[in-house]
This record gives structure tokens, C-alpha cells and sequence, in this order.
């Protein structure tokens, strides 16, 4: 798939490559790529990112995977839709902190709940962790 390249304001390109053979489905790629760039700071806040159909049209993917991935990221308080003004990298950082805090303080209470040991509770963590990031 060929890149997309946008200017942001201090000129450096931001890339998002979509390879179809990789066993994520496509829009996990465009989601985790633009959540990555949006924490980075490679996309900062405001920023307007493309439409959907704009997108979707660059990477050579269908709109509805595009779309689904701006769900997703919106859902994670990554990027905000304004209507008619487009769709922009939010201020992620505390939406993205309470969603956090919201999930750990409800895992706390469930792994208590059965009977887990505070060992056994972060050694779960753990292993979902690095089954999520690969490591």
C-alpha cells in the first residue's frame, strides 16, 4: 500500500503504511498508527486529520474500515469529530488517563472479588500486556 504523507504545522511528514499481508486487519493498523503518532506528538493537538472517504481513498482501503477505525479512536478519546470542521487529534492525555484509571480500579475490584492475590492480579496484567504490545 502506498503511504499517506500530510504536513503538520512544523513541516516534519506523517506516514501511515497499511500492509495487507500482516496478520492486524487493516483499520487496527490505521487505528494503532495514528493513536501512536497522536502520543508521540507526530500529530499534534488539532490537527486535522483526512476525511474518511479521503483516507480510505489514499490507503486503497474500503471507507467502512477507515471509518471503523476513527470509531475506535474516537472511542478511545483520541480523536474528536467536529461536523463540518473535520476530524482532529484531541487532547487524549486525561480522557485517555480516567478510561484507565476507570478500567484498573474495575479489574482491582474484580480479580479481589475472586480471590486473587495482589501478585497473581499483576502477574495477569502482565501477560495481557505483552500479548497486546508483543513483547
Amino acid at each position: 500500500m502506498p503511504p499517506i504523507f500530510r504536513r503538520v504545522r512544523d513541516n516534519r511528514a506523517v506516514t501511515l503504511k497499511i500492509h495487507i499481508d500482516d496478520g492486524a486487519p487493516p483499520y487496527e493498523q490505521v487505528r494503532a498508527q495514528i493513536s501512536e503518532q497522536a502520543r508521540s506528538g507526530a500529530l499534534p493537538v488539532g490537527y486535522r486529520l483526512p476525511t474518511v472517504r479521503g483516507l480510505a481513498g489514499t490507503l486503497g482501503l474500503a471507507a467502512n474500515t477507515v471509518a471503523k477505525a476513527y470509531r475506535a479512536l474516537e472511542a478511545d478519546g483520541v480523536i474528536e469529530t467536529r461536523g463540518r470542521n473535520g476530524t482532529v487529534i484531541a487532547a487524549a492525555g486525561s480522557a485517555a488517563q480516567r478510561e484507565a484509571a476507570s478500567a484498573a480500579q474495575g479489574y482491582a475490584e474484580r480479580v479481589r472479588r475472586l480471590g486473587l492475590s495482589e501478585d497473581e492480579a499483576l502477574a495477569a496484567v502482565r501477560d495481557a500486556l505483552r500479548a497486546v504490545y508483543g513483547e
